[in-house]
């Protein structure tokens, strides 16, 4: 891994790793599934131990794959399974700090040093195990379970997830001990995106160079699960950051290898691609971005919500669907008349006509005659190579001017950003939107696809709205939702119920993927909320602290939940847990009838 090695697919078992038999069988479905290494969790000493039976099992079916023990609260657990493993994962959050309490509590700098001190007790033991036996190890620091030491001085931010990382790394590094690799995650996107950000930029400053694993976890399932971990792995992927990915869905793990594997080569296949001018001093600021500042032209632009727009110009369907209703509907040369007069519409000029909701779309073949269009506002469609000093000038006096930017270039996230910085450089504050073209029949590709290419832009609030062109067999209304998941996975625009929900592991003691069914049935209408679905306490409280609600497991058919951080009904039976979650919604009044 690393270096000049492929980037590497993984996946976690969800058995019981006591259970011998089920475990091997289904390291053999991810690994025939392309799975390159497998991780298990080991909650105790037995559990570690028993790692030794699932190995065998494997090796014995001529399946040599690495195996990689997932380790929490347990330091004794870590050294039995460094001895039987290829790599251990720990947890810096859990290792040595006590279980997350969420209080807070002051520390003087030497209180501070005393607790670092105590992590170099405890650790450096296992690194010498780990070097005996030429055990790896990932260090892989959770948004959800930074300790209550670090939240005291750094809170709950990329800042705390990254000293939470680089507490271990140095130790690593004065004990010589490089055999390492760093997993950073949190379910949110934007949060996960600039923490790994920040973690390459310190190791940078103090000659690190450790190869990272990239996921989002907490992801989800379905479409939602596979549009978020795309958004946050894909732009770090197209930054050239990260050497092993798994995409945590609330599926069966093997699901996962053919998605994460689709998004790699996706990103790879740029490699090589025809040079991109950089532009540089335009004041982007990746690790701490703010939105991009704009003029407002009519609903886009400003501090405005970002806007969706619907590629129907090749299509005669211009029905919509009622939760996801794009804010303006593009149909090419055709007569507006084709859709309903309560829609906003973009016509290409010079087919347009002057209607009070029909709005001008322009290219740099009739540019000159946008000027002298009567039209209060105004689309011009443009792409990397139109920008040139005689429109950068035309672009600074028309203000009720839309920027349509699109792109045909292999890496075509590398030069749209190129364009955006150029215009931050020179001071263009017209609205921009986003433009990406496909020609993808299979849902799961365009879903994929597309959200890791518009991923970078709505994280970095860069763009003011998104359109998304395909011309496969896709259902426009589909390919709406789609748009509005990408934007709701990047927390840029909220258009229906949040989930977050666990990939299932070894801890779960419940049916995850039936519970998150019946959850989504009942609470998919409350437009908004967002509700944590949580197989076990490890990452649960912590990544699912600023949702509204919270359910999760507590021990074998046994449920707590959760209002924000807070537990207020223990050891529900899981049969009726989701019936009494609904009850919570319903006390605190945010429940509304479908």
């Amino acid at each position: 891994m690393g270096g000049e090695y492929p980037i590497r697919i993984q996946s976690m078992t969800n058995t019981l790793t006591l259970d011998t038999e089920a475990s091997v069988a289904q390291c053999v479905r991810i690994i025939d599934a392309g799975g390159e290494y497998v991780r298990l969790t080991a909650q105790g000493v037995r559990e570690a131990e028993n790692l030794k039976n699932i190995k065998a099992g494997l090796r014995n079916k001529a399946y040599h794959t690495p195996l990689v023990a997932d380790i929490h609260f347990n330091p004794k657990a870590a050294e039995a399974a460094a001895q039987i493993v290829e790599k251990v994962r720990i947890n810096p959050g859990n290792f040595v700090d006590p279980v997350k309490t969420f209080k807070t509590f002051e520390y003087t700098d030497e209180e501070y040093q005393t607790e670092i001190e105590k992590i170099r007790e405890r650790f450096i033991p296992f690194l010498n195990i780990c070097k005996e036996h030429r055990t790896a190890i990932r260090i892989g620091v959770n948004h959800g379970s930074l300790s209550d030491r670090i939240m005291s001085r750094y809170g709950d931010t990329p800042e705390g997830m990254v000293e939470s990382c680089m507490e271990f790394l140095r130790i690593c590094v004065a004990e010589k001990f490089m055999n390492v690799v760093i997993s950073i995650k949190a379910s949110n996107t934007s949060v996960m995106v600039r923490t790994v950000r920040l973690l390459v930029k310190c190791m940078d400053t103090e000659f690190m160079a450790f190869p990272l694993h990239l996921g989002v976890t907490e992801a989800g399932d379905g479409e939602d699960g596979r549009i978020k971990s795309s958004v946050g792995i894909g732009t770090l992927l197209a930054e050239g950051i990260g050497d092993t990915v798994r995409v945590s869905l609330s599926e069966d793990p093997e699901k996962e290898i053919p998605v994460a594997k689709l998004l790699v080569d996706y990103i790879t296949s740029r490699e090589g691609h025809p040079h991109i001018e950089e532009v540089t001093d335009s004041h982007y600021n990746p690790i701490n971005p703010e939105r991009r500042e704009t003029f407002p032209v009519k609903n886009i632009g400003g501090r405005q919500a970002l806007v969706v727009i619907s590629d129907r110009s090749t299509s005669n369907d211009c029905n919509v669907l009622e939760q996801f209703i794009p804010d303006y509907i593009y149909i090419g040369n055709r007569k507006p008349e084709i859709v309903a007069n309560t829609r906003h519409i973009l016509v290409d000029y010079p087919s347009y006509s002057v209607y009070e909701n029909v709005f001008p779309v322009f290219d740099m073949n009739n540019v000159e005659n946008m000027e002298m269009c009567p039209a209060p506002v105004k689309f011009l469609r443009l792409q990397y190579t139109d920008l040139n000093q005689q429109l950068i000038d035309s672009l600074k006096t028309n203000s009720n001017v839309v920027i349509w930017l699109y792109t045909n270039h292999i890496n075509g996230v590398g030069e749209q950003l190129s364009f955006i910085k150029r215009l931050i450089k020179e001071n263009i504050k017209n609205p921009v939107i986003i433009q990406r073209i496909y020609a993808e029949s299979e849902p799961e590709n365009l879903q994929i696809k597309s959200s890791a290419d518009f991923g970078l832009f709505l994280l970095d609030m860069l763009v003011d709205g998104i359109m998304l062109s395909n011309s496969g067999n896709i259902p426009m209304q589909v390919i709406d939702s789609y748009a509005f998941g990408i934007l709701q996975a990047s927390g840029r625009r909220i258009s229906k119920t949040e989930y977050i929900s666990c990939p299932t592991c070894g801890r779960t003691l419940f049916d995850l993927q039936a519970t998150i069914k019946k959850i989504k049935q009942t609470t998919s209408h409350l437009i908004g909320l967002k509700i944590g679905i949580m197989g076990c306490i490890v990452n649960g409280p912590g990544e699912m602290a600023d949702a509204d609600y919270g359910y999760v497991g507590a021990g074998k058919g046994k449920v707590c939940l959760y209002k924000n951080k807070e537990c207020v009904e223990k050891n529900i039976p899981e049969k009726e847990a989701v019936e009494h979650l609904i009850a919570l919604i319903k006390k605190y009044g945010d429940w509304k009838e479908k």
